[in-house]
């Protein structure tokens, strides 16, 4: 059979009931900028991440630069990022004039590994942006202790964590702000581009507020030199119905997992590991292979979707030339690049789709 990697079109259709309604209403409302659905989401969004404050912005890139020009993160100063990552991370940087500066990831978890975030710490560092990637939390104490010792903030990227939690306690409050996307693709998503900023800081969500809109607060009164980057009211309502779903679809993201994990272990395929205090939400069920482009063939052969995140470090695209990085530099990430493989994954993604999925890997990864 035919398995998609993702199936955009089935989740919408299982809760097409609730999601029509909800976009009718908001264009029948006559508010069309801000309004009642985008402050009702940012409200319900910090009460499920379990945080003061969530700010609605344009999208999940937008989320990350605001959030650093909300710290006051500028032209010269460092900026830790993952080595591993989409390349949003580091473009959030470098817009607001910072360094990215690249830091290995664990291995087998994906996440930065804060064993070697001290190393990379210089007069300039401003902040450390771990990444919580694939949905699986990255370590987080150590970072905020690090932060902490050297008087840095921490911003994490949360675009693909909705839900995860980091030793019983949900991401988006952890860090002093953390960023969101809401890509239609993400365990949260709407059905185009969207993003906020979660905190327990008022000063940044304050800042961030100002920024989004123009840099004002009071129209045609212009505090900063801010832009245009709101949450579109639609999407909002999209993402309030969502919402009241994504507990449920992360259980079944969950479910899927186990069972890959427990029915490929004896293949050659690396799995990926979930350390004690995580509860990851599988964004991706990323595995490792040594044949991967092999593999991958193979397996759209028989109809099995697969996808690779990512093929290129963010250190060796042509967009980071200027900084300078030789193949080589990380090697981490670049075997990363020429291993990983994303399987089939999303809450309605079917028991017999999983197993083609399964049979097929182990037929094609030789187990």
């Amino acid at each position: 059979m035919n398995v998609p990697f993702l199936d955009l079109g089935a989740a919408y259709r299982e809760i097409q009931a609730e999601l029509e309604p909800a976009i009718l209403a908001s264009l029948r409302s006559g508010w069309y900028i801000g309004g009642q659905d985008v402050e009702a989401f940012e409200q319900e969004y910090a009460a499920f991440i379990e945080t003061e404050y969530c700010v609605g912005v344009a999208n999940g890139l937008d989320a990350l630069r605001l959030a650093l020009v909300a710290m006051r993160i500028g032209a010269g100063d460092e900026v830790i990022v993952p080595s591993n990552t989409f390349i949003a991370t580091w473009l959030a940087v470098t817009q607001t004039g910072a360094i990215p500066v690249p830091v290995e990831p664990v291995e087998f978890t994906y996440n930065l590994d804060p064993g070697k975030v001290e190393a990379a710490i210089t007069p300039r560092t401003k902040a450390i942006l771990p990444v919580h990637l694939y949905g699986q939390p990255a370590d987080l104490d150590p970072i905020l202790a690090l932060a902490r010792k050297h008087g840095l903030r921490v911003l994490e990227d949360a675009a693909q964590a909705h839900g995860a939690r980091y030793k019983g306690k949900r991401i988006g409050g952890h860090g002093d702000a953390v960023a969101w996307s809401f890509y239609p693709g993400k365990n949260l998503g709407a059905l185009g581009d969207a993003g906020a900023i979660t905190s327990n800081d008022p000063e940044i969500a304050d800042r961030v507020r100002v920024l989004r809109n123009y840099g004002s607060r009071v129209k045609y009164v212009n505090e900063v030199k801010g832009c245009n980057s709101r949450l579109d009211p639609v999407q909002a309502a999209i993402l309030r119905v969502k919402l009241r779903h994504l507990d449920e679809w992360n259980a079944r993201r969950t479910a899927i997992a186990a069972r890959y994990t427990a029915e490929l272990a004896g293949t050659r395929l690396v799995l990926p590991e979930v350390p004690e205090w995580a509860e990851p939400v599988w964004h991706l069920y990323v595995v490792q292979h040594a044949e991967r482009d092999g593999l991958q063939k193979a397996l759209k052969e028989t109809g099995i979707g697969t996808q690779i995140h990512y093929p290129i470090p963010p250190h060796l695209q042509m967009a980071y030339r200027d900084a300078g990085y030789a193949a080589g530099r990380f090697p981490i990430a670049e075997s990363m690049a020429n291993r990983l493989l994303s399987l089939p994954m999303g809450p309605q993604l079917e028991h017999a789709g999983v197993t083609s999925a399964i049979v097929a890997l182990k037929t094609t990864a030789h187990g």
